[in-house]
């Protein structure tokens, strides 16, 4: 003892649940991996430390971008139907209290035999098929097998109540009919006769007509050429040229019609733009104050209407099922019958199963036909 005070420390007796807290013990990085994950010998496996982090500004993206965005890839009438699907499926769902985005395989499915049992067609199914599956995020779209079985039995079950049904081919005979109708003296026989003879020789679909620009159209002494911008088959907007050879008979001449179409435009003072305009009775242009979205250029319904009416005023019998497809199958029906091949022309897949199918094989079957056989036997010497 050294004699001095002993010094005093308070304390105080806490209990065990004030304590502070113990540190928590440092866990691993979480590894990042999934079965696209690729690692080469040496490489250390990627963890959530290693990702980065991101903000609002890293997944937004500007009014102008967002666009561009609702238009991508579909052309806007194939867009339109899609939304329109989309509309009709979110509003079934909202009535039998599913949730339609993203929506389960068991919902789909259910749609998909609802709108079988209401008798559509397999072709309108099929749309509405694809319309809801591209609207769902990549990672949670439904499952396909199901719907497309159930389809698949009903498309044989629809051939035999239905049949197929397709536009009418437009023969040489009935083109010439048709073109015949036109009045060259006034706008609209003018123009109505340009889209007959040119959506012939090119083989076109009403869409690719009503998109052409007056750019797009060349005239040449010994043919037009038509340049189409995109197409079904073009969805990357790669560009194709159709050449239409010129005709000897001045009635079906591409060539004679196309210039007397342009003479029509320039009186109009339109000098660039749609190539197909919407006229007048008078012949004047159309106002497109309050046209849809296309603008100036015509719809593919439009070119429909006309090519029905010249088929009407012909007196073709049958003239109410005619369409403007009818010139693209005319067409190809009568290159394959002269022993050609379609396909080029017409812009079709190389190795179109339509081409061989619709037009090829028909034209060999029938140049093959056995009963031709036994008529070139029985014909009469001279």
């Amino acid at each position: 003892m050294t004699g001095e005070p002993e010094e005093t420390v308070d304390a105080e007796l806490v209990d065990d649940g004030h304590l502070p807290a113990p540190l928590p013990a440092t866990e691993p990085a979480r590894p990042v991996v999934d079965q696209h994950t690729i690692l080469a010998p040496g490489d250390p496996l990627p963890t959530e430390a290693d990702q980065p982090t991101y903000t609002e500004r890293d997944i937004r993206v500007s009014e102008r971008t967002a666009e561009r965005l609702k238009n991508k890839s579909k052309p806007k009438n194939t867009s339109r139907t899609y939304r329109n699907q989309r509309d009709l499926f979110e509003a079934w769902c909202t009535r039998q209290g599913r949730v339609a985005k993203p929506c389960t395989t068991a919902t789909y499915v259910e749609y998909v035999a609802e709108l079988i049992e209401s008798g559509k067609s397999p072709n309108s199914i099929s749309v509405a098929m694809s319309a809801i599956r591209t609207w769902m995020p990549d990672d949670k779209k439904p499952g396909t097998q199901e719907a497309r079985g159930m389809l698949n039995e009903y498309k044989k079950e629809w051939a035999r109540r239905v049949g197929v049904k397709k536009a009418p081919a437009i023969t040489d005979t009935m083109l010439r009919a048709m073109v015949a109708t036109c009045d060259e003296q006034h706008p609209i026989g003018i123009r109505d006769r340009a889209v007959l003879l040119l959506g012939r020789g090119a083989l076109n679909r009403r869409i690719e007509l009503a998109d052409l620009t007056i750019g797009n159209v060349t005239v040449e002494t010994d043919g037009v050429a038509l340049w189409f911008a995109a197409s079904k088959t073009d969805q990357e907007a790669k560009g194709e040229e159709t050449f239409i050879p010129a005709w000897d008979d001045p009635l079906l001449d591409p060539v004679r019609a196309t210039r007397a179409w342009l003479d029509v435009l320039h009186r109009l003072d339109v000098h660039d733009g749609a190539f197909i305009r919407a006229l007048t009775r008078e012949g004047r242009l159309q106002s497109r104050i309050t046209a849809t979205e296309r603008g100036e250029h015509v719809t593919g319904d439009a070119i429909n209407d006309w090519v029905r009416g010249r088929a009407r005023q012909a007196g073709i019998t049958g003239w109410e099922k005619i369409t403007a497809h009818g010139l693209r199958r005319g067409g190809a029906q009568a290159i394959a019958d002269a022993g050609g091949d379609p396909t080029a022309q017409g812009r079709w897949k190389a190795g179109s199963a339509v081409v061989k199918r619709e037009y090829l094989d028909r034209a060999q079957s029938r140049a093959e036909n056995p009963w031709l056989k036994l008529a070139r036997r029985t014909e009469p010497d001279d």
